[in-house]
């Protein structure tokens, strides 16, 4: 199953790396790591429950020994190997002024995403980065857009499958 990446930092990662691989319309971005976790360590001064050394012991003791105990050195906490795919998309409003047709190109992207879904773990971007020509799809949600943006990442995966399985 992939995941949505939601937080811009992940975003900002993704597209500072080059493109995987490109079409006329769409671009694909990958950086093999995992999204970054929102961390939130509060004071011990803002806690309204007094300091932290007041605290004798666990509801659940069985939890707290199941916890692993402090590691220390400079291999403490190794950067873990991704285990699975995110997937964020970009469309502009500069590429795509209506929002049924942003809808509708997030909707291919995805559905041609899971019609791939055998690319590496990490984290990946797909970003349309061309508009399609509104004198060629006059209506913003047609038959005939959505079949292009389909025949198109489809061919763009497709290829980028091909290339990753060469390497």
């Amino acid at each position: 199953m992939t995941g949505r990446i939601l937080r811009s930092a992940d975003f900002e990662r993704v597209l500072g790396s080059a493109p995987r691989a490109r079409s006329p319309h769409f671009a694909v971005h990958h950086v093999a790591s995992m999204p970054s976790r929102a961390v939130h360590k509060p004071s011990a001064r803002k806690l309204s429950t007094g300091s932290l050394g007041t605290v004798t012991s666990g509801v659940d003791d069985s939890s707290i020994s199941a916890l692993p105990g402090p590691v220390s050195g400079p291999s403490a906490d190794p950067i873990p190997e991704p285990t699975g795919q995110w997937l964020g998309t970009v469309v502009p409003k500069r590429h795509a002024r209506r929002s049924v047709t942003r809808s509708l190109l997030k909707r291919q992207i995805k559905a041609a995403w899971q019609r791939h879904e055998l690319l590496p773990a990490g984290l990946w971007v797909v970003r349309l980065r061309a508009p399609f020509a509104r004198e060629r799809f006059p209506s913003a949600a047609s038959d005939a857009l959505a079949s292009a943006a389909r025949e198109e990442l489809d061919a763009m995966l497709a290829g980028l499958m091909q290339r990753l399985a060469r390497a």
